[in-house]
């Protein structure tokens, strides 16, 4: 199973950007997925996650400007992101709980990450 991310990018502040996330592979079962990102010096963070059901959570710095959505016919996840802060700035990485090929049980799999930079 491998992930693709896409769409980063620079972007002023108050702009949009939206994220994709393709997972490929022979899968059999995807649950949680999910975004992630990582600023200069910081921890990993949790972004927002969508379960197959569609049931999402975010973290509370991007309530209500970011929205996370699945098609799950298409292996993918997106993140909407509008109303972008400079604090916005990191690497964006997405997630998928996956049973693919050879996997026992769900699988953490991760995308190799796509930079966002927001200016001030």
């Amino acid at each position: 199973v491998q992930l693709q991310a896409s769409g980063g990018g620079l972007v002023q502040a108050g702009g949009s950007l939206r994220l994709s996330c393709v997972a490929s592979g022979t899968i059999f079962v995807i649950r949680t997925m999910g975004w992630y990102r990582q600023a200069p010096g910081k921890q990993r963070e949790l972004v927002a996650t969508i379960t197959s059901l569609g049931s999402t959570n975010y973290a509370d710095s991007v309530k209500g400007r970011f929205t996370i959505s699945r098609d799950n016919a298409k292996n993918t996840v997106y993140l909407q992101m509008n109303s972008l802060r400079p604090e916005d700035t990191a690497v964006y990485y997405c997630n998928s709980e996956t049973v693919g090929l050879g996997d026992y049980g769900l699988v953490n799999y991760w995308g190799q990450g796509t930079q966002v930079t927001v200016s001030s």
